[in-house]
């Protein structure tokens, strides 16, 4: 089952060298913070204003927009002694633009709020800055962060809202697959989880706390840790999905057993998944979360677009329950991540 980064102990730090007061956000302010951060940020080919203002204007060509919000809270969500700022900048990036490419639109603009104890160093906020734009550049050319806001807290917290274009497309929701559609998965199945157990089980010290220096040798030799740390979604497939005629989608986030029960409820179907299709460790390509890929269903014939690959079919009920089958046989309980499961006792 995935475990998040989950002890709700305080913060671990993640850097051990020393910072003066005056190389912190404390030391330096919001404002000195904001002219060293905002420079390293991405414009965007929609934005009409950007930072400087009370608010962003960001063109919508279509008239409509898609937007979505993901918190990255430290402790259930990252440990800031396996990521680095670059890592986080990187992965909240790819977490938003994923969520935006399942509706099928083109991400444009990214919002961007955190909240950070008065003693980190605003190198450790430029750093995240470069993560956000590099990851903007590799998974969505174009996409800009217009905006946001810096506050103090304990807990370092990460809030971005991302917008997006429709480009003159209906949006693909969860609600549309259809008996005879074909079940696609474009992007990775369980590296995450992967990655994330072999954190919790060896990037850790003799106490078990997270460790950097062990998370980052792990990291050298085993990509699957780096894919957890900042996972690189297939973006532009959500696109493609869009304009080959994806009848239903969504960005697995929380594994895709859970996932694909939400679109067999929404839609009233059977998603029937293909064991043979899942690769090698079937448990954690069901259980596993974070790969942050693109789920989709497809009218059949038609050929499938980008990275997608199929691993199911979508049947009719035929008088039961919405659910997720596996090779014909009721899944039941595959695992996947609820936070309110897993801080009550439930998941771990």
């Amino acid at each position: 089952m995935e475990r998040r980064s989950t002890d709700p102990r305080p913060d671990d730090g993640g850097t051990a060298d020393a910072v003066t007061a005056a190389d912190t956000v404390e030391g330096v302010g919001e404002l000195a913070t904001l002219a060293r951060i905002l420079p390293r940020l991405p414009r965007g080919d929609h934005t009409l204003l950007g930072p400087g203002d009370d608010a962003a204007v960001v063109a919508a060509p279509d008239a409509r927009f898609v937007v979505t919000t993901d918190l990255m809270v430290h402790g259930p969500d990252f440990r800031r002694a396996w990521s680095t700022p670059h890592d986080l900048g990187w992965k909240a990036a790819a977490s938003n633009l994923a969520d935006v490419a399942a509706m099928g639109a083109r991400p444009t603009a990214l919002v961007v709020a955190l909240a950070v104890p008065g003693d980190t160093p605003v190198a450790e906020l430029e750093a995240f800055a470069d993560g956000l734009r590099e990851g903007c550049a590799v998974m969505a050319p174009g996409a800009g962060v217009v905006g946001g806001d810096l506050s103090v807290s304990p807990t370092f917290t990460v809030a971005v809202t991302a917008f997006g274009d429709l480009e003159g497309r209906a949006p693909v929701r969860r609600d549309g697959a259809r008996p005879g559609d074909v079940v696609a998965v474009s992007g990775a199945l369980g590296r995450s989880a992967r990655g994330l157990d072999l954190l919790f089980r060896l990037g850790v010290d003799h106490e078990g706390r997270p460790d950097a220096s062990a998370a980052a040798a792990l990291r050298a030799r085993d990509a699957d840790v780096g894919w957890h740390l900042a996972p690189t979604p297939p973006v532009a497939d959500g696109r493609a999905a869009a304009i080959a005629g994806a009848t239903a989608m969504l960005d697995l986030s929380d594994g895709l057993a859970l996932d694909a029960g939400r679109v067999a409820r929404a839609g009233d179907v059977v998603v029937d998944l293909t064991a043979a299709a899942l690769g090698d460790d079937v448990r954690l390509s069901l259980s596993g979360g974070e790969d942050h890929s693109l789920f989709a269903t497809f009218p059949p014939g038609v050929p499938l677009p980008g990275g997608f690959r199929a691993v199911g079919t979508v049947r009719d009920t035929a008088g039961g329950a919405p659910r997720v089958t596996l090779d014909g046989s009721d899944l039941g309980e595959a695992g996947g991540w609820d936070p309110y499961r897993l801080w009550s006792g439930g998941q771990g």
